[in-house]
């Protein structure tokens, strides 16, 4: 299959970056293709969105809005302790929600789809792009589909059908955060040889039905402290949608440098606070899920331009921390990436780069540079270079730099014990395989296993010596487990629990994990998350 143009993910850059483009230039052909079984099924986010952007990408939106779409009407922000907290007096700037909107970012990428389709752009969910194609010349000319009905040993199942090839002229990477093809063509074209390394969190979200009477449509809640220790960057997020819902969630950062920190216990402990628990007893779980978030920010984005390609969204590294948000991002620099190839008689990925760091997106990133890297200092430097930074606009006349977020892992003989004043938890879910069903996660058992190990001796060896198998704690699905049998000590991965969320490929200390692309189609389905 050819085209003009191809995007990878149908998240908000990627569809914003279709619907542009063909409003541009609707003579083009545009493709968009994405992973997950149906549009909206692997897109996890908070989120409170600012809708400039969107405005600006569909003025009438408003008329005619997603289907979870809630305006913000009161913020809050607190310091948790175990057994209560103090309320600030006023909300950072950069969390000041007037006028923005709570929704479901999986519900509105369904509710682009359409418009996007609308215009002419052919969208092709449960194909999952297994790996990028080069012309003789060494560009990137497209992507390959994986290959569906291949068994466990990789032999061809009865079902077999071979991924086909979609060439384009200029691929548009919109993967979300740790892309696959993305993590591959950084390391083949360089283009993080000027940029720190990238940081991540990663996201634990849930959706509960509660009683009548709990809900104040529009409120949004963020805190701080408990049950993060002062040198573990967490928070939280609450925000009340209307139908009695609420969603709720827990970013960790993975930075933390506890081997035995679980981002997955800390979220279900959090929830068991007072200001939260009387919240949700009585209410049930809808969906939950959770998902990698970048947070390198200005000084970890790479090079956005290469031969035949371009990255956008949180594939890039735009997601703003001290607001909570990437999604204006995305679809900001979504527009800026069609506008750069629709001014062309002939798309080509050149100069985008350039345009986007000169950009509104990157002067926005560039004021809050400081802010997220001063909390590796321990919360309170990281509170007060936060005053510092946003009192000044960004105009420090330094820059705090970034490490890769696996190296920052101590090993159990020197790592610190901090106290973690944990409580007895009651609420569902009461472990990680609950939350795996509440996600919906599906893949089928006989397929390649998509998490691969490149020694899995070290697991059983060094790893357990020296860090105790992290990968057990820091995975929120319960993919990795060390089992003994009559042969030994060995790694088991439980591949069908896994929801995509890439905390493995990140935090594992050895670097010896990639998350590479499952059966299209295959992995969670998220509902209204």
């Amino acid at each position: 299959m050819e085209y003009d143009v191809v995007a990878v993910g149908a998240g908000p850059a990627g569809l914003s970056f279709a619907i542009r483009l063909k409003q541009l230039k609707p003579e083009l052909s545009v493709c968009v293709i994405e992973k997950s079984s149906v549009i909206g099924a692997h897109i996890l986010s908070g989120a409170v969105i600012e809708p400039g952007p969107l405005d600006a990408l569909l003025p009438g939106w408003r008329d005619n809005p997603p289907p979870v779409c809630v305006p913000a009407t009161e913020d809050e922000f607190w310091f948790l302790t175990k057994d209560g907290g103090t309320r600030f007096p006023f909300v950072p700037p950069q969390m000041s929600n007037h006028g923005n909107f709570i929704v479901s970012l999986g519900a509105m990428c369904a509710w682009l789809a359409p418009q996007a389709e609308a215009l002419g752009v052919e969208i092709y969910p449960g194909f999952a792009a297994a790996e990028p194609l080069f012309d003789e010349n060494g560009a990137v000319a497209g992507v390959r589909i994986g290959d569906m009905g291949v068994a466990k040993d990789g032999s061809q199942k009865s079902g077999y059908t071979q991924g086909i090839d979609i060439r384009a002229k200029v691929t548009v990477l919109a993967e979300g955060a740790r892309g696959h093809l993305t993590k591959q063509l950084v390391r083949k074209y360089g283009l993080d040889a000027e940029s720190d390394p990238q940081n991540y969190s990663i996201g634990i979200k849930e959706l509960w039905q509660v009683p009548p009477g709990r809900v104040t449509p529009g409120k949004i809640v963020h805190t701080l402290g408990w049950p993060a220790d002062s040198h573990t960057y967490g928070g939280s997020f609450l925000y009340h949608l209307d139908g009695d819902r609420i969603a709720l969630g827990y970013v960790s950062g993975l930075d933390y440098r506890d081997p035995n920190y679980q981002p997955y216990e800390a979220f279900q402990q959090w929830k068991h606070h007072p200001q939260v628990k009387g919240l949700l007893e009585g209410g049930n779980i809808l969906s939950a899920g959770a998902r990698a978030i970048v947070t390198g920010g200005w000084q970890s984005l790479p090079k956005v331009e290469m031969p035949g390609a371009l990255l956008i969204g949180d594939t890039a590294g735009l997601l703003n921390v001290p607001k909570i948000k990437g999604t204006h991002q995305a679809i900001r620099s979504g527009m800026l990436a069609a506008e750069h190839l629709a001014a062309q008689e002939t798309p080509v990925a050149a100069g985008f780069d350039a345009k986007l760091r000169a950009s509104p997106a990157m002067a926005e990133l560039r004021k809050v540079r400081n802010i997220k890297p001063g909390f590796k200092k321990g919360l309170w430097f990281g509170l007060v270079n936060s005053a510092w930074e946003t009192a000044t606009a960004g105009l420090s006349p330094w820059t705090w730099r970034c490490k890769p977020d696996w190296s920052s892992l101590q090993k159990l003989d020197v790592a610190e014990k901090p106290k973690r004043d944990y409580v007895e938890r009651t609420l569902v879910p009461r472990d990680r395989l609950a939350g795996v069903y509440f996600a919906a996660t599906e893949h089928d058992e006989d397929q390649p296993v998509h998490l691969k190990v490149a020694d899995t001796d070290v697991c059983i060896t060094k790893c357990a010596e020296e860090y105790g198998n992290p990968c057990q704690r820091f995975c929120p699905a319960g993919v990795y487990e060390i089992v003994e049998d009559t042969e030994g000590k060995r790694l088991q991965i439980n591949a069908a629990n896994c929801v995509h969320c890439k905390t493995c490929d990140i935090k594992d200390p050895y670097q010896i994990i990639t998350w590479v692309t499952p059966e299209g189609g295959a992995g969670p389905n998220y509902q209204n998350l």
